[in-house]
């Protein structure tokens, strides 16, 4: 159930100059998995196309080296990093000698995963954390794979994430199965969903959406879900205030190649952003999202935005309120 509006205006040769998205140093937290090797293309298409530097990072925790072994004394633990830390820098090293013209650091680092990645992102001043998400839901989960949940609760920079479900476009072609092909492809975006339940700061995330709208010439839509519905029949005015908001959260002077749209959905929020984002085959979704721990909660419930990045089959892209 939804209603959609759009206007038609005369299509613009140049992006907007005024606020175009821009990442100079992008943070890629690798794990090996095989939703760490899909994310990576991403994290190193957008270096390229920005001219930025990727820094590949690991982190290895006692926890996941005991786990590797079912529990060992004190000299086997030792033995057995100076082995992990070994194989994670080969590792990296053989990731990023297939990074044709792109800058790029390699970490190996020890003890808590977003302790480590803090530091990074602190010292080379990160734009954006790239990340493969598992995209577990639902009882007895690790929600989108601890390093994923750690970063997206904590990292003060937007995130990156690319779920099980991401399928691989042609201008973003995957791994070549048998050569490890790792080299950076173009990075194309040409549909972006922004979703919102109008947060306290939801202009300035979709001032940010249309800045990667503006970047890439990509038809950008503005979207907000009701989720309780059962009173529109006898006062449809939200209907049409959530419209009028909807419009007001774009700056009048920004220029974009093609008009906004503009979406109102009914239902359950990461069902139909989902539905929504498959039928439109969005390139990006882009959320506003805040851990339901913290207070003065803003943005999408932290529960539905995992639910969408968990089971999106495109990137999405959070920003943490």
């Amino acid at each position: 159930m939804a209603l959609t509006e759009a206007h038609i205006i005369p299509e613009k040769n140049e992006a907007s100059s005024q606020s175009p998205f821009a990442v100079k140093n992008v943070l890629f937290a690798a794990d090996f998995s095989p939703t760490s090797e899909a994310a990576f293309p991403y994290a190193a298409a957008i270096c390229r196309r920005f001219s930025g530097t990727l820094h590949l990072a690991h982190v290895l925790s006692d926890a996941g080296l005991i786990m590797m072994t079912g529990g060992v004394d004190y000299v086997s633990m030792g033995t057995l990093y100076e082995d992990a830390n070994a194989e994670a820098k080969e590792k990296l090293e053989e990731i990023a000698s297939h990074l044709e013209n792109v800058a790029h650091y390699c970490y190996v680092r020890h003890g808590q995963v977003w302790m480590n990645l803090a530091e990074i992102v602190s010292a080379n001043h990160i734009d954006l954390i790239v990340v493969g998400t598992h995209g577990r839901t639902g009882l007895g989960k690790l929600l989108l794979g601890s390093i994923a949940e750690g970063i997206l609760r904590h990292a003060p920079c937007p995130v990156l994430t690319v779920g099980p479900r991401v399928s691989q476009h042609d201008r973003l072609p995957a791994f070549h199965d048998s050569h490890r092909d790792l080299a950076p492809a173009e990075l194309g975006l040409q549909k972006i969903l922004f979703a919102t339940n109008f947060a306290a700061n939801a202009s300035g995330a979709a001032k940010i959406a249309a800045g990667i709208a503006a970047e890439f010439r990509a038809q950008l839509t503005l979207m907000h879900v009701i989720e309780d519905y059962n009173h529109l029949g006898s006062r449809p005015q939200p209907i049409e205030s959530d419209l009028r908001r909807l419009h007001e959260l774009l700056p009048e002077d920004i220029a974009l190649q093609y008009a906004p749209e503009y979406v109102i959905e009914f239902g359950s929020a990461s069902d139909r952003i989902l539905k929504v984002a498959g039928d439109r085959e969005e390139d990006l979704i882009v959320l506003g999202a805040r851990p339901a721990s913290e207070p003065g909660t803003t943005h999408l419930p932290w529960s539905t935005a995992y639910e969408v990045m968990a089971r999106a089959r495109c990137p999405v892209l959070t920003l943490r309120g």
